[in-house]
């Protein structure tokens, strides 16, 4: 399902549900991030996807790492909670979803980086090389909070 992410935009179609998301920000021994290009909208992103019912945030965490990337991983600590109304995800169903989403951080366990239906590219990628890809400007909000090691979770 095609995806189109509306940020601080006056034009934005009005939002007609809300959905828990969460994402994992995850560097390796080298620093390098954990990124993936979606195949909804084709921009870079940090791992994450929608709670499902009966698992809590951080399996839910650990679960969308697992299918979008083939890394494992375990969550390690909150980097923000992101509950912006002027950013809302359009779908071509019609689903126009408000954001809001709690981003982790976690550390590598152990698998290997492969592709998926959600991720058409998975890569570990260098911090002096992400403003080389098209990251949405929510992912690069929570990518910025993730690399200043602030001392509380980041919160709307």
């Amino acid at each position: 399902m095609a995806r189109v992410d509306y940020y601080n935009d006056p034009n934005a179609p009005k939002a007609n549900s809300i959905a828990v998301a969460v994402s994992a920000f995850i560097q390796d021994d080298e620093g390098r991030i954990l990124m993936i290009r979606r195949t909804d909208n084709d921009l870079y992103s940090i791992p994450g996807g929608q709670l499902e019912l009966g698992e809590t945030l951080a399996q839910a965490a650990v679960r969308e790492v697992r299918e979008e990337t083939g890394i494992e991983c375990e969550v390690a600590g909150v980097i923000g909670l992101y509950s912006n109304p002027n950013h809302v995800i359009a779908y071509d169903d019609g689903e126009v979803r408000q954001e809001f989403s709690i981003c982790f951080h976690a550390c590598r366990t152990g698998g290997a980086p492969r592709k998926s239906d959600e991720s058409k590219e998975v890569a570990w990628v260098a911090v002096d090389e992400l403003n080389s890809l098209v990251i949405h400007e929510s992912i690069r909000l929570r990518i910025n909070h993730a690399l200043s090691r602030q001392s509380s979770p980041y919160f709307t």
